[in-house]
């Protein structure tokens, strides 16, 4: 079968499987998988000589092993150094040496075989594991940073490991001894001198010709002729490609190259999975089901201990240790790498290869269960611990007491402190009261709903009560609880939204805030300004459009009440913002003429105007209300 069939059915049968893999909950790596092993010889025997597709799928290694060293970005390494270098560490070496030694003792092989195959099963899939991350909205997490922290240490360590099996091939491999290292060094410097002086001036000049599509063909060629170097020099070829990425990471075209080979490398590292599985026979399974069923609940429960133990060792709490235990159990995408290089320099056969490679697959898809059962019922037993009790405030009498210590009541606690004003800090985020106190800072660990801690915080004398809380159901307990007991207090109360607005404006406050408005107001002012739109129109057109927004506020405060009066995240954001903008543009032009003949809003602002020496910004002082 000629070769652009087979890729034509090939790329034709992924657009089809993989999206339905997703829409199954299978992650892509293992779409790709499963798309060889139906179209290879074990189902459907479409493609009977894969060994053209083979090589062409060797790229897609290449390019990815290009991006990893394009992304070890020197301070982003200094930043997360001991994540990285001392924790992933930690595991690689000790999740390696267990395996290696569990596989020299259950299947007596030489040290070469087991040593290869124990340290690449310690690596994980990054693919899956980041993608597993992101769709269960924890890749920000403490147990989703410190897992992409490792998983950067194994895409690391995998060069080395790739880099050693030709040594370990001993006689039967040309690439091994202090000559391969010498050519390592001699070539790695060379191209740092080549990226330094020929690659960056070459990449301005493309970008100065205005050219930009070559930027894509550059990296290409760039990554194509490196590797055919390291082949005529007898270097490991994604060795190659990942020195290159490394001296490219800190270049200034780094995330064009980015973002034109990704694609690439994506498309190219979906067909190498595709190859692996289209090679895995399946009749392993049916033949030994003990040997790959166990070896992947095995190597699962290995690599989980190992990470739970490590984990531990360096003060992270349990529910944490065990959710990156539960990331990391997997075998992952650079076992097949590694194993593949194996077989090809003559460390292991075929024969061990096969069942491995269901091993990781296995493992892999049986994955997103362990993740399940351990975020469901491990992680509360361990988070079962009491709640803190909250702090004894000292009523000092401050004048401003603040509650909620986020963007807002940070910003208003500094301006505070310039100015030697007194003040009390509320907020209920044990990290944020923790960090602010490790820095000298005041901050009270209490929840500003109960009446007795407000009374402790000195409510009954303060001058100035700030309600910057995030949660408007909490900021409208605090309100009702202020102007019932404290009418006399002066509130001032930042809003999420429009409709919570309306809320605080039926409790009779009047200082209310809306979140992001100013801040947008000034955007748009500059923005105009950028435009060539006259300072003093741009200033007009701001200010016209608050007393228009005001005005819209007051007559929309009577019949707010008839939409939905239950508070939902952002549901109505949508129909709120069209109705806005139809609102604006049938109101507009009539407001105008009526908003400019009124002397207070419009010639005294001008007269105002005329005054200031510039006009750089809006009057962010001014209520919005008001």
């Amino acid at each position: 079968m000629p070769l652009i069939l087979q890729i034509t059915l090939f790329l034709g049968a992924a657009l089809i499987l993989v999206p339905l893999g997703k829409r199954l909950g299978i992650a892509t790596v293992l779409g790709y998988l499963f798309t060889g092993i139906i179209l290879g010889p074990n189902v459907l025997n479409i493609a009977q000589d894969s060994t053209a597709i083979t090589h062409l799928a060797e790229f897609g290694v290449i390019l990815l092993m290009f991006l990893i060293g394009l992304e070890l970005r020197p301070q982003r390494l200094w930043q997360m150094r001991h994540s990285i270098f001392v924790v992933g560490t930690a595991q690689v070496l000790i999740t390696g040496i267990v395996l290696m030694a569990t596989t020299w003792l259950l299947f007596q092989r030489d040290f070469s075989a087991s040593f290869v195959i124990g340290f690449a099963l310690a690596l994980s899939s990054t693919a899956f594991v980041l993608q597993l991350l992101a769709e269960k909205q924890q890749l920000n997490s403490t147990h989703g940073q410190q897992s992409f922290s490792i998983l950067l240490f194994q895409d690391i360590a995998a060069i080395p490991l790739i880099a050693v099996i030709p040594l370990l091939a001993g006689g039967q491999s040309s690439h091994h001894g202090i000559a391969y290292f010498a050519a390592i060094v001699a070539t790695f410097s060379g191209l740092f001198l080549f990226s330094r002086y020929v690659m960056r001036p070459f990449f301005r000049f493309i970008v100065q010709s205005g050219a930009t599509e070559l930027i894509t063909a550059a990296g290409l060629f760039i990554v194509i002729a490196v590797v055919m170097l390291m082949d005529v020099l007898g270097i490991s070829t994604t060795l190659g490609a990942f020195l290159t990425g490394v001296l490219l990471a800190d270049s200034e075209f780094r995330h064009e190259l980015e973002a034109s080979i990704t694609p690439f490398k994506g498309l190219l590292l979906g067909l190498f999975f595709m190859t692996v599985g289209m090679t895995t026979p399946l009749d392993l399974i049916v033949d030994t089901p003990l040997l790959i069923i166990g070896g992947a609940v095995l190597l699962m429960a290995i690599k989980a201990t190992v990470m739970l133990a490590v984990a531990r060792y360096f003060k992270y709490e349990w529910g944490q240790s065990a959710m990156i235990a539960a990331c990391l159990a997997q075998g992952g995408e650079f076992a097949f790498v590694v194993l593949a290089v194996a077989k090809s320099e003559k460390v292991i056969t075929q024969a061990i290869m096969d069942p491995i490679i269901l091993i990781v697959t296995l493992s892999m898809a049986l994955t997103p269960i362990l993740f399940w059962m351990v975020n469901k019922w491990l992680v509360p037993l361990f988070e079962q611990h009491v709640e803190p009790e909250y702090d004894d405030i000292p009523n000092q009498h401050p004048p401003m007491i603040i509650a909620g210590f986020g963007r807002v009541g940070q910003i208003i606690a500094r301006l505070a402190h310039m100015q030697r004003i007194p003040f009390t800090a509320i907020d209920n985020n044990l990290e944020r009261i923790d960090f602010v106190r490790k820095f000298g800072g005041k901050l009270y660990y209490g929840d500003a709903t109960q009446p007795e801690l407000l009374r402790s915080a000195g409510i009954q004398s303060a001058k100035v009560f700030i309600l910057a809380v995030d949660d408007v159901e909490v900021s409208m307990n605090v309100a009702r609880h202020i102007r019932l007991n404290y009418p006399n207090l002066l509130l001032l109360v930042r809003a999420r939204d429009r409709y919570h607005m309306h809320l605080l404006k039926d409790l009779g406050i009047e200082h209310i805030w809306r979140e992001t408005y100013l801040s947008s107001l000034g955007m748009a002012y500059r923005a105009l300004c950028l435009l060539d739109v006259p300072e003093q129109e741009a200033h007009d057109s701001i200010e016209l459009f608050r007393d228009y927004d005001e005005q819209l506020i007051n007559e929309q405060q009577r019949i707010y009440t008839d939409e939905q009066k239950v508070y939902e995240s952002y549901r109505n954001f949508l129909a709120e913002l069209e109705h806005i903008f139809e609102s604006d543009s049938k109101n507009f032009e009539h407001l105008e003429p009526n908003l400019q003949h009124q002397p207070d809003v419009t010639s005294v602002r001008n007269q105002q105007l005329k005054d200031k020496d510039r006009l750089d910004e809006i009057n962010v002082c001014r209520d919005e209300e008001n």
